[in-house]
């Protein structure tokens, strides 16, 4: 669609509340957003180009097609817009990572000798759930903290079922377990530790204080100065975890502080969580922005940020105001079930919290910049030591593995400014031609099959790395650079040669000439850690292969014989032939004397 012609739809779009979706020439949607009136807010986008911050103008140039959804008001086109970036993840809107979790400390107060777990969201199930925490080491760390304190059991022993079926673990004798296991605590009393570790969880450490204050007090009265000990060494452990209380505290949340800050190569927002009047945590997201729009940032941040947790604190403040503040207000309140404040402070206090969530903002992004400044300096120490055109910005690294020529797999890991880029490795399982300990038969079948991927026009194989590196020497770079002629391209090729401790010492070009890197630490590292990571994903891949093989092998077919007996054999024998050729009395030392005798017959059904 022509420009005009997208002008033209926007004069026809209603003055209503809505979600707008644009979208490029292949119809992919790149870009959602809501607005409280559709046109007016749609026209903004086609207006006068240096009217516009360099990401709208590189979105501008992109879109070919709109839609667009008609709500009943603002705070429906809210709801929408997030259900559809969700949904569709657009290029062009502010993502949080997935993989970021929120999970909850679940206890069945209901089973006889309750157990502390992580999971990652609350159940319908009757059980007690704490939290979100920031993470499942945070949740773990709680849990540890609290059993610690409580002489609770962290074993994954089930009780009353468990007891006397083993001896006491170390945790008994060095006093950090009440040993349920040796059926010396009931029930009752160990529920009653459980009460009060669902204490500490909700926060009410001051009162559980209190009433281990009284109890053991009227122990001592009545002359228990066992029990009276007990209570104190529990209340001095309580007392000790109260002023680490924010280790265990799970919702945080009084109060949320959330700042915005652009820096020269990203941005980031910086969360600052407040329970008890202090900071108890802190988060950072960081994003490869420029001309980045603050409101429009914190925005789609919040939203997201707080749809993922599931929980809202009771007042959230900001650095920044957003575009439709009032909507978001409304959104929040209604994840969390109540009134959310959602302010902007100016001054006073409030004003100081939100100064210093920008300035921890600032220093993530000082810290990531210096960092990313070494990448890029290891970097140009690479292209001036190889000689290089270009700055190597993509790197793509390969690498054979196989088991006794068995299961020959290829491995391609990227890195992109010298970090690994995941979502980029690719895994190749070599054909039957190329099996064996033909190394160069099969790098060459890898190679062929990537760039052939790339020239087809495959996405998942685009862009072509500014350079090639290949575990190994200068046998298999030739084979890349034959490869790469075939196809007419001259993309650099190296090939990282390892020392006799299995250790990169240099880089070797098609023509013989070695590059040494072991004098220069930077980029000793950076190549040391590319051939680490190709190898060991050609490594796990290859296992993977291998377990499923033995998996499907003929032991499966074998009466008696399931996972573990399977294992047990190939442990002991070391492969199917050499079990093929043992007596009943070899295997029956490995297994039971019937599944051994069913194992030798079905290899011994001819004789």
């Amino acid at each position: 669609m022509t420009r005009e012609q997208l002008k033209e739809r926007v004069r026809q779009l209603p003055m209503q509340p809505g979600v707008y979706l644009h979208k490029d020439k292949t119809g992919k949607v790149i870009y959602v957003g809501k607005a409280k009136l559709l046109r007016n807010r749609v026209s903004n986008y086609f207006q006068a180009p240096e009217r516009l911050n360099a990401k709208t103008r590189q979105l501008v140039s992109r879109i070919d097609d709109f839609d667009i959804i008609v709500t009943e008001s603002e705070f429906e086109a809210l709801v929408l817009e997030n259900s559809m970036i969700k949904k569709y993840k657009p290029k062009y809107n502010i993502l949080l990572k997935d993989d970021k979790g929120y999970p909850y400390i679940r206890v069945d107060t209901a089973a006889p000798y309750p157990s502390f777990t992580v999971v990652s969201k609350p159940g319908q199930d009757g059980a007690r759930y704490f939290g979100p925490y920031p993470g499942r080491t945070a949740a773990y760390r709680a849990i540890d903290t609290i059993c610690e304190a409580l002489r609770l059991k962290t074993c994954a022993r089930t009780f009353p079922r468990d007891i006397g079926k083993a001896r006491p673990c170390l945790n008994q004798h060095l006093g950090r377990c009440c040993a349920p296991c040796t059926g010396q605590v009931s029930p009752a009393e160990y529920g009653a530790l459980i009460d009060e570790a669902v204490a500490l969880f909700e926060g009410d450490a001051k009162k559980l204080e209190q009433s281990l204050t009284e109890r053991m007090n009227e122990a001592a009265e009545r002359l228990q100065f066992e029990h009276a000990a007990a209570l104190r060494d529990r209340l001095r452990a309580v007392q000790r975890l109260g002023t680490r209380q924010h280790v265990v505290a799970g919702t945080f949340a009084e109060r949320d502080v959330i700042a915005f800050v652009q820096g020269q190569t990203r941005a980031c927002v910086c969360v600052l969580h407040y329970g008890g009047g202090a900071l108890q945590d802190k988060e950072y997201t960081l994003f490869h922005l420029t001309e980045s729009d603050p409101a429009e940032v914190l925005s789609s941040f919040v939203k997201q940020y707080y749809a993922r947790r599931g929980t809202v604190p009771k007042t959230v403040l900001l650095s920044h105001v957003l575009e439709e503040q009032e909507a978001v207000a409304e959104y929040l309140a209604s994840i969390a079930g109540r009134k959310v404040e959602l302010a902007v402070p100016q001054r006073g206090e409030r004003r100081v919290l939100t100064r210093l969530a920008e300035t921890n903002a600032r220093e993530e992004i000082e810290r990531r910049e210096k960092q990313s400044e070494r990448r890029y300096r290891s970097l140009e120490l690479l292209q001036r030591t190889t000689g290089m055109a270009a700055l190597p910005l993509r790197l793509e690294a390969y690498d054979i593995s196989n088991f006794a020529g068995q299961d020959t797999v290829g491995s391609m890991v990227v890195f992109v400014e010298g970090q690994p880029h995941k979502r980029d490795y690719r895994k190749f399982k070599i054909e039957r031609a190329a099996q064996g300990q033909d190394d160069y038969a099969s790098m060459r079948e890898m190679l062929t099959r990537r760039v052939q991927r790339y020239v087809d026009g495959d996405e998942k194989f685009s862009p072509l790395p500014n350079a090639f590196l290949i575990d190994g020497g200068l046998g298999h770079v030739r084979i890349c650079r034959e490869v790469l002629e075939r196809f007419g391209l001259t993309t650099p090729c190296f090939g990282m040669v390892k020392d006799d401790k299995h250790r990169t010492r240099a880089l070797v070009a098609p023509d013989g000439r070695e590059f040494g890197i072991s004098a220069t630490p930077a980029l000793f590292a950076l190549i040391g850690r590319i051939q680490e990571e190709v190898h060991r994903f050609a490594i796990e891949y290859n296992r993977k292969l291998g377990g499923k093989r033995v998996r499907g092998s003929t032991l499966d077919k074998i009466a008696g014989v399931g996972d573990k007996r399977r294992a047990a054999l190939l442990r002991r024998f070391g492969s199917i032939e050499n079990i093929k050729q043992a007596e009943v009395q070899e295997l029956a030392r490995v297994v039971p004397r019937n599944t051994a005798q069913a194992v030798y017959d079905h290899f011994h059904k001819e004789e």
